[in-house]
């Protein structure tokens, strides 16, 4: 749950970082990634860990996280966090394994933190690279679509500026897919 934590939605342990890092349950990559992440100022950290668990949110709308997904997310993330690929990818590893073991029960709190820390520039960004995360594998399912248009109300984006983003990925719709199969 380190991810809360740096968020603020948790409790911290009153403890050292290296406390943090070795609870029970933590793999050598949570291990990892608490070490890499603690190094980032605070400020960053939170926004990355924001930006990064709201990547995992979209990813698994479907309730998988496909390869080319997680790519997509590796790749936001160290593009738009200025990260080392070495350090996306350990984000991205913890996102996926917080989202299989707490599911969508912070799914709320966390887009409200980011709304609150990130300039709308950057909530542009994000609502384009959770689009870009859903599209990666080629289709993006109306399941997914819908994720996508909790994320941008929860964003604080009205429906012109939802439509807007997911214009760019419509070849992807399988709405779109499906209706046009049924005109030919």
């Amino acid at each position: 749950m380190w991810i809360l934590e740096l968020l603020g939605l948790k409790p911290q342990p009153s403890s050292s970082s290296e406390t943090l890092a070795n609870q029970a349950g933590d793999t050598e990559t949570v291990q990892r990634i608490v070490r890499e992440l603690k190094a980032l100022e605070p400020d960053r950290a939170r926004y990355l860990a924001a930006f990064a668990y709201i990547l995992g949110r979209a990813a698994t709308a479907d309730s998988e996280i496909s390869l080319e997904e997680t790519r997509k997310m590796e790749e936001s993330i160290e593009q738009l966090g200025q990260i080392q690929q070495a350090q996306a990818i350990l984000v991205v590893e913890i996102v996926k394994n917080q989202a299989q073991l707490f599911g969508s029960t912070e799914n709320f709190l966390v887009t409200r933190e980011f709304k609150t820390i990130a300039t709308n520039s950057q909530r542009h960004e994000l609502l384009d690279c959770v689009f870009a995360i859903l599209a990666a594998d080629l289709s993006i399912t109306s399941t997914e679509e819908s994720q996508a248009r909790q994320i941008a109300s929860e964003l604080g984006f009205n429906h012109r500026e939802y439509i807007e983003a997911r214009l760019a990925y419509s070849q992807h719709r399988e709405v779109l897919k499906t209706f046009q199969k049924t005109r030919h």
